[in-house]
């Protein structure tokens, strides 16, 4: 039996090469296709967009509405059993108010006014006020003094009708002297020398010219 010659044992050898190769290159193709689908982009999922936040709508406060002030004015009139005036004069919430018989009796109040046009004026002599505006034509109250009371109307005033004062000295005696002029002209007033009262003389008006034992005086408007 012959042996394989030379040419049998190289034919072998590149049968054996080529089985080889071909392994490999399938080996590496599988590989590379695996990698790159690892790496590829549509392997990884898309990130979802968020929906874009709604603005949140701004809300205005409703403006708050103001209160009217009660306005500066002034206010003349008698109680009803005709006993009396009474004079109120308003500024910039404050009230002054004088109530008079024009013989003796007679009280310097003063307070606030409330936004509403309620009153509760008082007086160093315990005098107390209680009054409420209507509609700024007119005050309808009550006066409190020594023990009864007295309820009242004052009608708005246009100077010069309202409440005047004047002070001074005469002939070594102390003067206060007030009076309440009311819209139809009438006058009440009281004058005190040294903290003793009396009916006050009439003053004009239109100045405020006033004579008290024989000097003359200048009464002016009262503000609180």
């Amino acid at each position: 039996m012959k042996r394989p010659g030379p040419l049998l044992t190289l034919l072998a050898g590149l049968v054996l090469g080529l089985f080889m190769l071909t392994l490999n290159a399938t080996s590496g193709t599988k590989t590379a296709s695996s990698s790159y689908s690892e790496a590829s982009p549509s392997a990884s999922p898309s990130p979802k967009k968020s929906a874009p936040a709604s603005p949140t709508p701004t809300v205005t406060p409703s403006p708050t509405p103001s209160k009217s002030a009660v306005p500066n004015a002034s206010y003349a009139g008698r109680t009803d059993d005709d006993a009396a005036s009474v004079a109120v004069t308003i500024r910039n919430g404050r009230a002054v108010a004088y109530f008079c018989d024009g013989r003796y009796k007679e009280a310097w109040l003063r307070g606030p006014v409330a936004d509403d046009g309620t009153m509760k004026l008082t007086a160093p002599n315990g005098a107390v006020l209680d009054g409420k505006l209507q509609q700024g034509k007119k005050i309808r109250g009550t006066v409190k003094d020594e023990g009864r009371k007295y309820s009242f109307t004052a009608d708005k005033a246009v100077k010069p009708s309202g409440l005047w004062r004047a002070t001074a000295k005469v002939r070594g005696a102390k003067i206060d002297g007030g009076w309440i002029v009311l819209p139809n002209g009438r006058q009440t007033g009281i004058v005190t020398r040294d903290g003793k009262a009396t009916s006050a003389p009439r003053i004009d008006p239109e100045t405020g010219a006033v004579t008290v034992d024989g000097q003359q005086l200048t009464a002016q408007p009262v503000t609180p």
